[in-house]
């Protein structure tokens, strides 16, 4: 049993009606007959508060939760609780739930509150179910594990809350970012059913796509002389980039990946960034491998087409983790160059700090120029930025700031 304010205020109540009626009375029994009064009148409040409390005990509420499904890293991921009420309940009355949900996490409420109306119609299945709905932010993926959930009811008198537990152990499992996937699938089967306007980027392509009429602003040399000559009328070549080509995504699980940005390793960030790339080279048709490498090649999915690979993907590198090891762009380079030799664009996304740490890196996309297209994918952190753009106002913020600036100059000197 949990005590309330009323209870409270009731307790002092006593007091003051026992100071009053001791005020009336000979001065020989005053406080005598004040102690009797005080004690007797708490005494009933506390036992009235405790069967207030044991009346809620036979009309419990039922509070479940929902079964988990994966949970999406550095996104708000519901949980719905749902709150049953019995058809005994007939007074008004509230409910607080708090759910063990994994400490690590953020959460939109610690603590959960409902109130039920006696004058909901409790025969109707659906009146008597409500449910509660809270977000989680999980910052690391893995797996993880919840609670019991604790809940308090009210008592009808409002003097007393009665507590319980309710035993729901459950194992979740924490996941790349699948809610932008979802969201990028959307776009891209919209985009090829043509539900959505389809913006070509004209003349960035290889590939030709079809013939239409020249209008203002178009660059003048896709212009096809011969079916303009042939139509009568100025017509220009539409270019779309290559389909069905290959795709190799190499993502550095070392040293430098293990830093946090905005609670986040960017490991992280890098693992959402391949996974979306995977999935819109596997909606355009290409094939599509991944390779994940520190010192040596620690995973390698072969490149293949279809929606199978991306849950090939999702499945192989959720639990890799980055380890504080250096990584060796020149192994992993190799290992594309063993593992395929068709051309192919290969993408490394990785983090460079300098000229000087990144030599190797910026060797090994060298290597790959004869026969690959090197493309690479360095993170920033958007805080040195922020450093960097602010006004500095003491001697402190003024060494703060000149780091930051330090540090966008020295990447800047490694992409040159």
């Amino acid at each position: 049993m949990i005590v309330t304010q009323r209870l409270y205020l009731l307790l002092v109540a006593g007091i003051a009606i026992a100071a009053g009626v001791a005020g009336i009375l000979d001065p020989e029994i005053r406080l005598i007959e004040s102690l009797k009064i005080t004690f007797g009148f708490d005494f009933a409040v506390l036992v009235i508060a405790f069967l207030d409390a044991r009346h809620v005990k036979s009309r419990r509420v039922e509070v479940t939760r929902q079964q988990l499904s994966r949970l999406s890293i550095n996104r708000d991921n519901p949980v719905n609780l749902i709150v049953k009420v019995p058809e005994k309940i007939k007074e008004n009355t509230i409910v607080t739930i708090s759910d063990s949900y994994p400490p690590s996490f953020d959460s939109s409420q610690k603590i959960l509150s409902t109130s039920i109306n006696s004058s909901i119609n409790f025969k109707d299945e659906l009146n008597r179910t409500q449910e509660l709905t809270y977000t989680v932010r999980p910052f690391s993926r893995g797996e993880f594990s919840w609670g019991d959930i604790q809940v308090r009811q009210l008592g009808a008198w409002g003097l007393a809350w009665h507590q319980w537990k309710v035993s729901a152990p459950q194992k979740v499992a924490v996941y790349p970012d699948l809610l932008a996937l979802r969201s990028l699938s959307i776009k891209l089967t919209l985009q090829s059913t043509g539900a959505m306007r389809n913006k070509k980027r004209f003349g960035l392509g290889t590939e030709f796509s079809e013939l239409r009429e020249y209008a203002t602003g178009d660059d003048p040399r896709l212009i096809d002389w011969k079916a303009t000559a042939r139509r009568n009328r100025p017509l220009i070549r539409v270019l779309e980039p290559e389909q069905e080509q290959t795709l190799i995504i190499l993502l550095d699980r070392g040293r430098l990946m293990t830093q946090k940005v905005q609670s986040i390793n960017r490991f992280d960030y890098g693992l959402n960034a391949t996974l979306c790339l995977a999935l819109a080279g596997l909606n355009r048709g290409d094939r599509v491998g991944v390779g994940v490498f520190d010192r040596q090649m620690h995973t390698w999915i072969p490149p293949e087409r279809g929606q199978n690979q991306l849950a090939k993907l999702i499945e192989r590198l959720t639990p890799i983790q980055p380890e504080m090891i250096e990584s060796d762009y020149v192994n992993a380079v190799t290992t594309v160059a063993n593992q395929q030799s068709r051309r192919a664009l290969v993408v490394v996304i990785t983090d460079i700090i300098d000229g000087t740490a990144s030599s190797e890196l910026l060797s090994a996309l060298g290597r790959l120029r004869s026969r690959y297209l090197p493309f690479c994918i360095a993170l920033r952190d958007p805080q040195v930025d922020t450093i960097a753009n602010a006004t500095s106002s003491n001697l402190e913020s003024a060494y703060t700031r000149s780091v930051a600036l330090d540090l966008i100059s020295q990447r800047q000197v490694a992409f040159i």
